[in-house]
Order: C-alpha cells, then sequence, then structure tokens
C-alpha cells in the first residue's frame, strides 16, 4: 500500500566491523524492528531509546548511533513497516494487495492500534508523525488510484473515479481498523475490505458470484 522511502543518492561505502558484528544495515533493520515493537507496545511517549536498546542488546547511545533522536526513530520505523508491507505484497493485484494487507493487520494489533493513534494525534501539527501521515496517505492514493485507472479507465463501473474510489477505499479501511480494535470479534476487516473493493469497481460481492 506505501512504497519505501528512496536510497539517498551518495550512500556512503561500507562500515568497517569487527569479526562477528552484523553489518549496519542488518542492525539498523533490527534497531527499526524492535523499535516498531516497542512504540507498538509503549506508545510514542512511553516509549524510549535505551528500551529499544535493550531489545537488541544495544546502549542508548548505540541507538543514537543509528538515528539522531526518538522521533528519526519513529518515522524510520513506520517507513519500515511500509517498506516491508510492499516488498511482501508485491506481484498481487491491487484488490488481493488490500484484502491480504487487512489480514496481516487483524495478526498486528499493537501496529494497527499504533498507525491509528499517530493519525489521530498526527492532526496537531506540531506531532512528529504529522508529515509521515500527511505524506503516507498522499502516497497510498496516488497508487490505489494509478493501478484503478491501469484497469478501468477513468470511470470505474460502480461510475465513480480512480481518485474518489482511492480515497474512500483508503477511508474505509482506516474506519474499519477502528471498529475492529474496539470489537475484533464483530468485525472483519478482510472479508469487508473485500467487500468493499468489489463494491467499487462494480462487481457483484463474491457470495453472490456462481
Amino acid at each position: 500500500m506505501t512504497e519505501p522511502d528512496p536510497t539517498p543518492p551518495s550512500a556512503p561505502g561500507p562500515a568497517r566491523r569487527g569479526r562477528g558484528r552484523p553489518p549496519a544495515t542488518g542492525r539498523r533493520d533490527e534497531i527499526l524492528d524492535a523499535a516498531l515493537a516497542e512504540f507498538a507496545e509503549s506508545g510514542v511517549q512511553g516509549t524510549s531509546l535505551a528500551a529499544v536498546g535493550r531489545r537488541v542488546g544495544l546502549s542508548q547511545q548505540g541507538v543514537l548511533h543509528h538515528f539522531p533522536s526518538r522521533e528519526a526513530l519513529l518515522i524510520a520505523a513506520l517507513a519500515r513497516r511500509d517498506e516491508v508491507d510492499v516488498r511482501e505484497l508485491d506481484g498481487l493485484d491491487e484488490t488481493s494487495a488490500v484484502v491480504e494487507l487487512a489480514e496481516r493487520n487483524a495478526r498486528r494489533p499493537e501496529v494497527v492500534r499504533l498507525h491509528s493513534l499517530l493519525t489521530a494525534e498526527g492532526l496537531t501539527g506540531d506531532h512528529p508523525a504529522s508529515d509521515y501521515v500527511r505524506d503516507r496517505y498522499a502516497r497510498v492514493r496516488e497508487q490505489l488510484a494509478r493501478t484503478l485507472r491501469g484497469e478501468h479507465g477513468d470511470r470505474l463501473p460502480s461510475g465513480a473515479t480512480p481518485d474518489q474510489a482511492a480515497a474512500l477505499l483508503t477511508a474505509a479501511m482506516d474506519g474499519i481498523q477502528l471498529q475492529w480494535l474496539y470489537d475484533p470479534d464483530s468485525v472483519d476487516m478482510p472479508v469487508l475490505v473485500g467487500l468493499l473493493t468489489d463494491v467499487l469497481r462494480g462487481a457483484p460481492p463474491e457470495s453472490d458470484r456462481s
């Protein structure tokens, strides 16, 4: 659903490392995965660099060697989550991808909760994730609209434009996630997301197909 951050234009050469130490990129990914888990469990304010470091056997200064602040670590961890999703969903058509993403999110409620909280908190404007959330929404809508336009042209069978359908699908997915967080036993995210994609594409629900 989202695109990974582009590679910096002039990445430094490989750093020297001692015997048995993981490569810098591997260590960085370990920190990001640990940070995402810590942020999801403890929230932004409850997460410290020291706590993230303990998860991967580093001191606070060791984490700061890779990321200059907690805010920078937060944004990088969120981008890492998106990058992994994009890579693992690559090759699926857009409808299958969004349903698979909903199934994946149903297995990681802490991450979904973090995303929902940051989306709301980002509205304050001075939140460290504000720019990330705004840019992510723009990327998601653009990617969905581009795919839908390639499949259906300027109008979907339902009559919606690709841009309208992309915005509706993005909004609905966030709303469904909120309902699921409150009552996971009553809200089936993958089924509802799949139904919505059928409606927007003008296709009959799967249960009605012969």
